[in-house]
């Protein structure tokens, strides 16, 4: 590409110098500037350009990619979730029945302490509230 530019360069300088052939030769140098600037920004306006078509082409490629990626994974999960739910359902089911049966067996177990504890508990109130009445003056 800069040697298609330099080519071209030189092309329109030497058909310039020929065409003002009767201009001064201090006019012919600031021709020659203003063509080569004028490429020198056509180039730079062309790479920069390029660079930011580029960009925006990686930039939605790895979108789309992300989001190919990411339905793929989903479909790929998805049967096995159902398959460990399924498994799962009959365990969970066999725990609750165990669990179940463990906490009436425990709360059975513990019923005649409770009572035996609530009943302790009436009889030192009960003293307390004896001994209370007998400090007090009469």
């Amino acid at each position: 590409m800069k040697f298609a530019l330099a080519v071209t360069l030189v092309v329109l300088v030497i058909s310039q110098g020929t065409e003002s052939a009767s201009l001064g030769k201090h006019d012919i140098p600031a021709e020659i500037e203003k063509i080569t600037k004028y490429f020198q920004d056509l180039s730079r306006m062309l790479t920069t350009t390029t660079t930011e078509l580029m960009e925006t082409l990686k930039a939605h490629d790895l979108t789309g990619k992300a989001e190919a990626y990411l339905q793929d994974s989903k479909a790929q999960v998805q049967p096995l979730l159902e398959k460990v739910q399924e498994q799962l359902k009959p365990l969970t089911t066999n725990f609750e029945e165990q669990f179940k049966s463990l906490s009436e067996s425990i709360l059975a177990q513990l019923k005649p302490l409770v009572e035996s504890v609530k009943a302790q508990m009436e009889d030192l109130v009960e003293t307390v509230m004896a001994k209370t009445k007998a400090l007090l003056p009469q």
